[in-house]
């Protein structure tokens, strides 16, 4: 029996094709007006502020733009904010509705700030409302963790950042990037078999810890949030690498179980320390290295381990009799 997720995981490559074809010179443009601005605030709620999150983390290491990823309702709350400030949002949403970051919107708006709203649907508030509106190309989207939205929206992001940097490295990933819809259909196919034997494996495991360092931990926050604890009904924490030895180091034993996420580059060596140490102690680690599934720049490694992971939940939810589709309380309960 295949559910709603298996044919939104497979509209990946086709939902790429149609975003880039459609927006990239809107992104483009955008990216021409947003390189001017002092600070870029980037709002987002669950699967949406993992996409901000990792951005903000790839920026940052070779770029000094000064990027700020919070929650609708905290900017809301607790962002100080002053009229004539040189700085720009985006808002990050699969339905434009999200009622937080529609109000996070909103509070920019009275300030003058420019607002740029990516969305999958074009008719939504936040589209509407947005000085620039970008829509990402997915046609309607079922299952509740985010597939083709998730990597669509974060192909928005990249091509607006990358091209404010603009540097050699930011072309050459830019041109990596443009090459994605190829490169997850080849992955579509060669890893499901795999991901379905790591799920398979650990079908009866209870907690997830998800780990990784630098722009990984946008996807370990995903993994967690959204992914297990959504889609798969599993209990899971996202960390930071570099937070193990805080907290998580003294919890770790034989039988527990924690997910790394990385890139196999100079900024994992935090990565690996938790690695081996769990190793030590007989810890089950599950690891999702870029290395073994595709040469492509560090910083696009969020967009190739996303295609295993997302077979590794879609059957482990299988596994335990669940629709990794579906929801039992979110949008249902007034919250």
């Amino acid at each position: 029996m295949e559910y709603e997720m298996y044919g939104e995981i497979k509209a990946q490559p086709e939902s790429l094709r149609r975003t880039i074809e459609s927006e990239r010179e809107h992104l483009e443009s955008i990216a021409s007006t947003f390189a001017k601005f002092d600070k870029i605030y980037l709002i987002g709620c669950g699967s949406s502020i993992s996409t901000c999150y990792t951005i903000r983390d790839g920026v940052k290491s070779i770029s000094p733009i000064d990027v700020d990823v919070q929650t609708g309702y905290e900017f809301v709350d607790h962002q100080y904010l002053q009229k004539d400030s040189n700085v720009g949002l985006i808002v990050t949403s699969q339905s434009g509705e999200t009622a937080d970051t529609l109000a996070a919107l909103r509070k920019a708006k009275e300030y003058g700030i420019m607002t740029v709203s990516i969305t999958n649907m074009a008719d939504s508030s936040m589209a509407k409302e947005a000085d620039e509106s970008v829509v990402t190309r997915c046609g309607q989207e079922t299952a509740i963790l985010g597939t083709k939205t998730y990597i669509t929206q974060l192909l928005s992001l990249y091509i607006i950042f990358y091209n404010i940097i603009n540097t050699p490295r930011s072309q050459k990933i830019l041109e990596q990037l443009y090459q994605l819809p190829d490169v997850v259909e080849e992955l579509l196919i060669s890893t499901e078999e795999s991901s379905k034997q790591i799920a398979q494996e650990n079908k009866d495991v209870d907690i997830f810890y998800c780990m990784g360092s630098g722009l990984n931990f946008g996807l370990a926050y995903k993994l967690a949030m959204t992914m297990f604890m959504e889609g798969a009904l599993k209990h899971a924490c996202p960390v930071y690498s570099g937070e193990f030895r805080h907290g998580l180091i003294e919890r770790v034993e034989k039988g527990e179980t924690v997910v790394f996420i990385k890139s196999n580059d100079d900024f994992d060596c935090v990565t690996d320390k938790a690695i081996n140490f769990c190793n030590d102690l007989g810890v089950n680690t599950i690891i999702f290295n870029l290395e073994d599934y595709y040469d492509v720049d560090v910083l696009l490694t969020p967009f190739i381990l996303l295609i295993p992971l997302e077979w590794f939940i879609y059957h482990l939810s299988i596994f335990n009799g669940e629709d990794p589709g579906s929801t039992r309380h979110i949008g249902k309960i007034r919250y």
